[in-house]
């Protein structure tokens, strides 16, 4: 794995930190050359705790949440927000989600077994995933949870199987694949007809399996589910998707006899990794959604249709950011300046596995323009160990500490040991004060499942 060719017209802009709008956490601000969020100095909080270091605007997190839950409760008040657990969870994250009012989605045992230690309420809890193994199913069941998303025949079979050994009835979504292909990167499509999720539209399959989901013994269908990607600016997607899902709702009504009181939209809005991005916001998604669903609910002649939806990413990312140190520089003439820091893809994979773009400043420079093009790469293994491929910096020097916005979603629940690098610390920031509430690894961690 190597990196790209370098970018032919990647040029360092003059912008200042606090210049580059959407991509900045609510809280960030610049304050004799340093930057700050939720009131904290990230260059000192860099030298205390080390680096790599996540760091969370909380304030910003929890207006989100409360953002997504006003803008739909708004137009629909018996809507519901279940925030995404994939994007970024650990047990201070889910706590506010309870807080906020947020239900949560889970994809698999591990974030079911951080939720429950959080204490976060069972019945708020849905269960998603395509292959959850029989254990997890078990889990999930005994456990309580709202609902367990089917994604196949043989887990429709495996949950009323478990279900009814526990003498219960185990509500369930039916995720359907609406052949909606989003405009967004092919790895993080899901609702386009190949996909190994849900239960396809091609020649009516899905439909087809209504007989089988309905007559399950100990299972309930309270609902349809999609989810068609994940970071998607194009909102005309979700109208396409809702008309497909909402026809589907409506053929049951008329085949079965057989009222669905509930439609899963999936996933939110998409948000700005760059400063030039601009995608909707959370009012407007919801606004479309909503109306989209009402629309189509009224051509059917569907009432009382319930709307959720599943924001992980727009809720997540923006308010983290990742401070590095600048260890090494080396400038091939003609070809790239790279400034080399302590992490990489093992504390984010995004750019590695799908060159995905940030924005990044020296946090302890913040008040200076970004006139270098570089390339902030990893210390790992791997020629296309990246985490900012030809973006602006300001002037780099040996270490100066480096902030990365935009990667609380999909950086810290991908993080790996490769190299045997010990995953970062995970601090909460919010009125001057900086709380850990995930420690950083150690190397006795790193060896603590190993037998002798």
């Amino acid at each position: 794995m190597s990196l790209p060719t370098p970018k032919a017209n990647a040029m360092a802009d003059n912008r200042t930190t606090m210049e580059l709008g959407a991509v900045l956490p609510a809280t960030a601000t610049v304050q004799d050359t340093h930057l700050f969020i939720g009131g904290v100095d990230m260059v000192e909080l860099a030298h205390q705790q080390g680096t790599a270091l996540y760091v969370y605007d909380e304030e910003d997190l929890r207006e989100r949440m409360r953002a997504y839950r006003s803008s739909f409760n708004r137009l629909h008040p018996n809507s519901e927000v279940i925030y995404a657990s994939k994007a970024f969870l650990n047990k201070a994250m889910a706590r506010i989600a309870a807080e906020e009012g947020m239900s949560l989605d889970v994809s698999g045992g591990g974030e079911l077994a951080i939720a429950r230690a959080a204490g976060f309420p069972a019945d708020r809890v849905y269960v998603h995933g395509n292959n959850k193994t029989p254990e997890e199913l078990e889990e999930a069941i005994t456990a309580g949870v709202k609902c367990i998303v089917i994604d196949s025949r043989i887990e429709l079979a495996r949950v009323s199987q478990i279900a009814e050994r526990h003498g219960i009835t185990q509500d369930v979504f039916m995720r359907i694949t609406p052949g909606v292909e989003a405009d967004t990167h092919e790895y993080i499509r899901t609702g386009m007809e190949d996909s190994k999720f849900g239960f396809t539209m091609r020649d009516d399959f899905a439909f087809k399996c209504i007989d089988d989901v309905l007559a399950a013994s100990h299972v309930r269908l309270a609902g349809i589910h999609m989810h068609i990607g994940s970071q998607i600016f194009a909102l005309h997607s979700y109208r396409e998707a809702v008309a497909v899902a909402v026809d589907f709702i409506a053929r049951i009504k008329k085949t079965y006899d057989y009222t669905i009181d509930v439609l899963d939209v999936g996933g939110g809005v998409g948000i700005a990794y760059q400063a030039s991005d601009q995608p909707a916001s959370i009012e407007e998604f919801a606004t479309l959604v909503c109306e989209s669903v009402d629309e189509e609910c009224a051509k059917a002649g569907i009432e009382n249709l319930r709307i959720l939806c599943e924001p992980g990413r727009s809720i997540a990312a923006i308010p983290g950011v990742t401070l590095y140190t600048v260890g090494i520089l080396k400038t091939l003439p003609g070809i790239r300046k790279y400034v080399a820091v302590d992490g990489g893809m093992s504390d984010n994979i995004r750019t590695a596995l799908y060159h995905a773009d940030f924005e990044a400043v020296l946090a302890n420079k913040a008040d200076q323009p970004r006139t270098e093009v570089v390339t902030l790469c990893g210390k790992h293994c791997e020629s296309g160990d990246a985490v900012v491929l030809d973006g602006s910096l300001q002037h780099p020097e040996l270490g100066d500490i480096v902030c990365v916005f935009g990667t609380g979603a999909y950086c810290q629940s991908m993080s790996s040991n490769y190299n045997g690098q010990v995953r970062p610390a995970v601090v909460f920031v919010r009125d001057g004060v900086a709380r850990v509430v995930t420690r950083r690894q150690t190397y006795a961690d790193l060896v603590a499942c190993d037998i002798d």
